[in-house]
């Protein structure tokens, strides 16, 4: 076993301590994110947005900006990733024989 399989292997096999990677934790948390979304776009009705462009004082603009945003980022980077990867042995010397 060489340095690198030692570092991605768990400490403890078997049990996961890592309380991102626990299936409750991860269901809490999309509650969470939902739950301030919903709030976020809720609020709009108690304090009124003035848009400066029209299109951004309509209700819940923000939300729906903000998710087609982070979902360009995610496509650009799954793009740019094909452009960008390369093969597993990229890093092997190559054999002279």
């Amino acid at each position: 076993m060489n340095s690198a399989d030692h570092r991605n292997r768990p400490m403890n096999p078997g049990k996961d301590d890592a309380w991102l990677a626990r299936p409750a934790t991860i269901r809490l948390l999309w509650w969470v994110f939902a739950l301030v979304l919903v709030a976020s776009v809720v609020l709009q009705f108690v304090f009124k947005v003035k848009g400066y462009f029209g299109l951004d004082g309509w209700l819940g603009f923000g939300a729906v900006y903000g998710f087609l945003c982070c979902l360009a980022m995610v496509l650009f980077a799954k793009v740019l990733g094909w452009f960008l990867k390369r093969n597993e042995d990229y890093y092997e010397e190559p054999d002279h024989d």
